[in-house]
């Protein structure tokens, strides 16, 4: 097939994948509308949608302000996370011991919520970026470092056979069989820690913090501003759905191999 029959077809997959989402939401949006349109609630409670963008267009400088802060707090929080989870599950997945006492530690520590120690990191870290990244880490770092060991784990016992008997020193093995078998399974955690990372710094500046979205949801809270607050949940929101964009589209640039990434790869018996 010539280049220039590719490009259209594309452009017809993309569309036909993104129709559906795009309806949903205009779908959404359509039902806030008229939901505020006829006075089912009051103005007060749920602002009209003309109502919070017409407030994003007036304060847009000062939301883009917050929004970056929070931004920036959640992606130095995901790479942190990503890159010592990736480190701790090889550690975990070549060493048994380390893995039998690490991972109840894991278990646990996810299991504490993490609105209720971000304070601890506010009395030891200040009031600065520091207690925000730590929360986003720790709220980014299980499902990475869940994923990953899953995926070195879940090697063809066979490959590294072969891999032994064709004398492939541990590192070759690593990097040519069990990190690229790992790559799919990681990818749907990092998919998930990204959303979070979004949460862990919110919750981070809800705690203390004189800027970023959590700051602005907090005073607008406090003011009864509801358009304020609907806005800077949009916003929330948006970056979540950024960033988990971005996420996939590394994983469609690294993995264009694998069944996932392929149409013909639906099974259905239909």
């Amino acid at each position: 097939m010539s280049l220039v029959g590719r490009g259209p077809d594309r452009v017809l997959r993309a569309v036909e994948r993104s129709w559906r989402p795009v309806a949903l939401l205009v779908a959404c949006f359509a039902a806030w509308w008229v939901i505020t349109a006829a006075g089912f609630v009051q103005a007060y409670l749920v602002p009209s949608p003309g109502m919070t963008l017409r407030l994003l267009a007036d304060k847009w400088p000062y939301m883009w302000q917050h929004t970056w802060v929070t931004t920036y707090e959640t992606v130095l929080g995901f790479v942190i996370a990503v890159i010592v989870g990736v480190l701790a599950a090889v550690v975990m997945v070549y060493s048994p011991s380390v893995e039998k006492t690490l991972y109840p530690i894991l278990l646990f520590a996810q299991v504490i919520p993490k609105i209720a120690i971000a304070p601890l990191f506010v009395v030891w870290l200040g009031f600065g970026l520091a207690p925000k990244v730590v929360v986003a880490v720790l709220i980014a770092f299980f499902p990475v470092v869940i994923s990953m060991v899953t995926g070195l784990k879940s090697v063809d016992p066979e490959m590294l056979q072969l891999a032994a008997t064709m004398n492939a020193s541990p590192l070759k093995t690593f990097m040519k069989i069990r990190f690229p078998t790992a790559l799919p399974h990681l990818f749907s955690g990092l998919k998930v820690a990204v959303t979070l990372a979004v949460t862990g710094a919110v919750v981070g500046e809800f705690v203390g913090a004189n800027e970023g979205l959590g700051f602005v949801i907090l005073q607008a809270n406090g003011n009864l501003d509801t358009p304020m607050l609907f806005a800077g949940l949009l916003l929330m929101s948006l970056i979540g759905v950024v960033l988990f964009t971005l996420v996939e589209i590394a994983e469609r640039l690294m993995l264009p191999w694998h069944a996932s990434r392929r149409g013909e790869a639906v099974t259905t018996t239909l």
